[in-house]
């Protein structure tokens, strides 16, 4: 049995300084559900992937990738005649990260209600879907919706990672109205301080919420009880794949059947792994590493 199944856009990522001065940059392959499939199966959980990817050398990249970290990728696409979706960073000293998305037409934001295995899902004990591939286009969004159906429908528990980012919505309003929808179908989920106001809806007693806070800690609330853990005392190298990390990491903990608290904890841990490397997902740890 699958522990946990996720869809989403594998993307190329290109790190570098300021692009128009920089001379180097950083070629990798990134994602939320990339990094989370990543951090589950180095914790030696069996995760399976839904996402297409062009007949590319980036698409044969995350391909490779994530075959090698042990996830289940049966369900992936490769999709000819099209490209896999690339980011660039640009990191400057003292300022936010800029992020630029080359996503548009991709082979990633293609994916559609018919590639979802309805039966696979039915027989996981979780899935796993963010707010960023329901932003990538109405076929994407109908096929988180179609996972979604397929989890209730099989009283499997859905986790929802909020991830909002504005240029990939037309409004805010759109974004409310889809964010909120899928929030209010999740058993657990995950967000930002500053994402509470898309989801008021979903914010009720009896869901487990997590809200990651960064640098100054995450807070859980769940069986109507609050939990918090303190931030990163790391040393900090790229913070991009903390979120999906940190949510790796508690949901690894929750299939273990710990405690919220213990949750927070490894959540922390992998979190704080993901800061310290230049890789969203290569500085994760393994079942062995974690104290």
């Amino acid at each position: 049995m699958t522990d946990v199944y996720t869809l989403g856009e594998p993307l190329g990522v290109v790190s570098s300084g300021r692009v128009r001065h920089e001379s180097e940059a950083r070629l990798d392959v990134c994602g939320p559900e990339f990094t989370l499939a990543v951090a589950l199966a180095r914790l030696g959980h069996r995760c399976a992937y839904l996402g297409k990817v062009g007949d590319d050398e980036l698409g044969a990249r995350a391909l490779t990738v994530l075959r090698g970290e042990g996830v289940d990728v049966a369900d992936m696409r490769v999709s000819e005649g099209l490209r896999t979706g690339l980011m660039l960073r640009e990191i400057r000293v003292g300022r936010e990260l800029k992020v630029t998305h080359y996503r548009t037409g991709s082979a990633g934001s293609r994916l559609a209600p018919g590639n979802v295995p309805i039966d696979r899902i039915a027989a996981a004990k979780m899935l796993h879907i963010t707010g960023l591939t329901a932003a990538l286009g109405r076929d994407a969004l109908e096929a988180v919706r179609t996972a979604v159906s397929a989890a209730r429908n099989a009283d499997v528990m859905i986790s929802f990672s909020v991830e909002y980012v504005p240029d990939l919505w037309s409004s805010v309003r759109e974004a409310e109205e889809v964010l909120g929808d899928l929030a209010c179908s999740s058993h657990l989920l995950f967000l930002r301080q500053d994402e509470l106001d898309l989801v008021k809806p979903a914010l009720t007693p009896e869901r487990e919420v997590v809200v990651d806070r960064g640098a100054k800690g995450a807070t859980v609330r769940a069986d109507r009880m609050r939990h918090d853990v303190p931030g990163w005392q790391v040393p900090l190298v790229d913070t991009a794949g903390a979120r999906e990390a940190f949510a790796g990491g508690y949901i690894s903990a929750a299939l273990d059947g710990l405690t919220p608290q213990e949750r927070l904890h490894r959540g922390a841990q992998l979190s704080a792994a993901a800061v310290t490397s230049v890789s969203d997902w290569q500085g994760l740890p393994t079942r062995a590493e974690l104290f």
